[in-house]
């Protein structure tokens, strides 16, 4: 009798390194793995502390894997079959496995055998499992070193589980194992990535945005809560806090040079930024700064600007070029977001010659001819925020600010 895929067995990866922190790690996974397979209450949980076992009871299996792909913590995850652990069961079932896909394949056998009461060992579990499926198939061969097919199999006492098709997970940490951070969203291709990779990190995220209306547009605000829901898929729900950044910057662009207006106005963002992420919590600032792709992004640019706060910077893309990010981008479908043609707060007032080698002692005469503290401050109290969830993008709350 023809058998269907029943269970999901996850594999935690990374995870296996922690120690003592393991089970905390663990039990994060397993609340974001409940959060992410929300949308399914028909699936039943349950973990162990090399496993996680979801019960599928009917789901439609392609959504549940596309929504575990999108889980950091899970290194991969195999579609399983359940039956009793004797031997001739688990031939028969292995063999209905094997036929789920009858595409002409190589295949191999690979046996995990927790119940060590069980008289034969892995390898003979092994051997008499590939032996069975292939004289029961004519579209399998045994090819042990290369195999396009792995038919695993897991003896355990309450029963054993039988896995055909394994997916790759997305690796990483637990989101939130990390603490939290605060990404500077802008819009751009690098940003969602650098976010994107703070989140595999364990950190859970904030986003602040910057505003300049009505230099930019509902457009380029549009685009950050698009681009805040992609990645919303990995770690929902995300709040997104938008500075009206305005008078700030037509100030800066008032009293600053224009060499170094660029600069003045990194450092304006990044006080701003600290400002909002110590009221929500927020450990970090992170953003999607490379080095040299721009005049404020040279090691000189960046030095100086980060002189003007405390709180730590993280960069995930600092080392990468511009087509490894826009790889990345595509992966996890948010470059055809970023490219839309609405400016945001950095592109407007951009000079001809913005200095890429700025001192500290020069920047900070400009900046001592007007008084920016107030400023900043009135930056980060009229911030306005707003949840994020995954499918469900709110825009009500920033209406005021166009």
């Amino acid at each position: 009798m023809a058998v269907q895929y029943e269970y999901i067995l996850i594999r935690y990866g990374e995870l296996t390194t922690k120690g003592k922190n393991r089970k905390d790690f663990i039990n994060l996974l397993f609340q974001n793995t409940k959060q992410a397979l929300k949308a399914f209450p028909e699936l039943e949980y349950r973990k162990t502390r090399d496993r996680m076992y979801i019960d599928l009871h009917g789901a439609e299996e392609e959504r549940v894997i596309a929504r575990l792909k999108t889980v950091f913590g899970i290194h991969s995850f195999s579609l399983a079959v359940k039956c009793p652990t004797d031997m001739e069961t688990i031939k028969t079932t292995a063999l209905e496995v094997a036929k789920m896909d009858e595409r002409p394949r190589t295949f191999k056998v690979e046996t995990k055998r927790s119940d060590k009461t069980f008289p034969l060992k892995s390898m003979e579990i092994s051997r008499e499992v590939a032996g069975y499926v292939l004289a029961n198939t004519t579209h399998l061969s045994v090819d042990v070193r290369k195999p396009e097919y792995v038919l695993q199999v897991e003896v355990r006492h309450d029963a054993s589980y039988l896995m055909g098709r394994t997916e790759k997970g997305a690796g990483g940490y637990p989101v939130g194992v990390a603490g939290k951070g605060l990404l500077m969203l802008s819009g751009g291709i690098d940003s969602p990535v650098a976010g994107y990779l703070t989140m595999k990190r364990g950190v859970k995220l904030e986003m602040i945005h910057f505003a300049s209306p009505p230099y930019t547009s509902e457009q380029a605000q549009q685009k950050v809560l698009d681009l805040t829901e992609k990645l919303a898929a990995y770690a929902q729900p995300i709040k997104v806090h938008t500075v009206p950044f305005t008078h700030l910057q037509t100030t800066i662009n008032q009293y600053v040079k224009s060499s170094l207006n660029m600069t003045v106005m990194r450092r304006m963002m990044y006080r701003v930024a600290e400002g909002v992420a110590r009221k929500n919590n927020c450990l970090i600032l992170t953003n999607g700064e490379s080095i040299g792709q721009v005049a404020s992004q040279t090691l000189h640019s960046m030095n100086v600007i980060n002189e003007a706060i405390s709180i730590p910077v993280i960069r995930p893309v600092a080392t990468m070029d511009k087509l490894e990010i826009i790889d990345i981008a595509k992966k996890i479908d948010t470059y055809e977001i970023s490219i839309r043609p609405f400016e945001d707060c950095c592109t407007i007032f951009t000079p001809k010659s913005p200095a890429t080698r700025p001192t500290l002692a020069d920047v900070e005469a400009e900046e001592a001819r007007f008084e920016w503290e107030p400023l900043v401050q009135k930056c980060i109290d009229e911030t306005q925020a707003v949840m994020i969830h995954y499918n469900q993008v709110e825009t009500d709350e920033f209406a005021d600010l166009f």
